[in-house]
């Protein structure tokens, strides 16, 4: 198992996360350790670098903002997990489509741990339950390191996508784990989705102690 940092950084507005990433990126070198940061944003469109602006509809008092990621647009908001891993491709001899598997993977494990069968779409990147789509992904890749990553609907409203064509699909249902039934904290599920990135992506699990 590889070493690897863990940050769980709670609830942080989405551009002074999106500026942390970029920085990091900016700064590492080649000893580096890899990491893995979760969090919770307040209400926010984002949108990729090759976004439509017709795919945002009626944002209201949502603010969108612009990111250099792929893909087009998504939402995050509270009772979302939003997990971004900083992680040297060259030196994990990882591309991106194997990357975005391993993500998916991952969160179609944790589904498996409630009897819910989930899986990814080769064409539109992400985690589906039916037809219905239950986490997002979109990476940016940068100096061989990988930032941005995927975000997992636990317990959150939903309203918020239907001002949208999420992910640039128009009428793309949305659901959550909640809608599915499963009512475990978010902070239950943050650890499970945590240990199965770790043992998906071959890192060193480390626990958090005040899981509660």
């Amino acid at each position: 198992m590889l070493p690897l940092n863990h940050r769980f950084l709670g609830t942080m507005p989405y551009e002074d996360c999106f500026q942390d990433m970029k920085a990091f990126v900016a700064g590492r070198t080649d000893k580096t350790r890899d990491e893995i940061w979760f969090v919770e944003h307040p209400p926010v469109f984002t949108q990729g670098m090759a976004g439509k602006p017709e795919h945002i509809l009626v944002p209201g008092g949502i603010p969108v903002i612009q990111t250099d990621r792929g893909g087009q647009v998504t939402y995050h908001g509270p009772g979302q997990i939003v997990v971004y891993p900083l992680l040297d491709l060259s030196r994990r001899r990882l591309g991106v489509r194997r990357l975005v598997e391993l993500l998916e993977k991952s969160v179609i494990c944790l589904l498996e741990d409630y009897n819910i069968k989930a899986h990814g779409d080769r064409a539109a990147p992400g985690v589906y339950v039916g037809d219905a789509k239950i986490a997002a992904l979109g990476l940016r890749v940068r100096k061989h390191s990988s930032y941005h990553g995927l975000s997992l609907n636990v317990d959150m409203a939903l309203e918020p996508f239907s001002r949208i064509n999420p992910c640039g699909y128009k009428g793309l249902k949305i659901t959550s784990m909640n809608k599915l039934g499963i009512t475990e904290s978010i902070a239950v599920i943050q650890e499970q989705l945590h240990y199965h990135l770790c043992t998906t992506l071959n890192y060193r699990y480390a626990p958090q102690s005040h899981v509660a």
